[in-house]
This record gives C-alpha cells, sequence and structure tokens, in this order.
C-alpha cells in the first residue's frame, strides 16, 4: 500500500499534523522522517475529542 499524507484544508502554514491515507499514522510535517502509528479506532477517538473542545 503506497501511503499518502493529508495535511488539513484549514492548514495555513507548513507547520502541521499530517495523516496517513490509511488512518493508522499521523506526523508533524516539520519532521516528516517520524511518524506515530496509531490504531485507527484510537485515532478517530482522538478527533473525536478535539472537535468536542
Amino acid at each position: 500500500m503506497t501511503v499518502r499524507w493529508k495535511k488539513s484544508s484549514r492548514s495555513l502554514s507548513s507547520d502541521c499534523v499530517e495523516v496517513a491515507n490509511h488512518l493508522g499514522a499521523l506526523r508533524d510535517s516539520k519532521n516528516p522522517e517520524a511518524a506515530l502509528e496509531v490504531s485507527p479506532a484510537r485515532l478517530r477517538a482522538f478527533v473525536d475529542a478535539l472537535k468536542t473542545r
């Protein structure tokens, strides 16, 4: 599987968090060599928690 990274459409600069197309990894756009792998369920829970704030 080819991993494609997506930035938020609200990102106005290159300083942002990117999400992999398979929803199992995050990375900092300033440090793209390192990625944090997470389960899709945990990532969705994290995003849902951010939306409620």
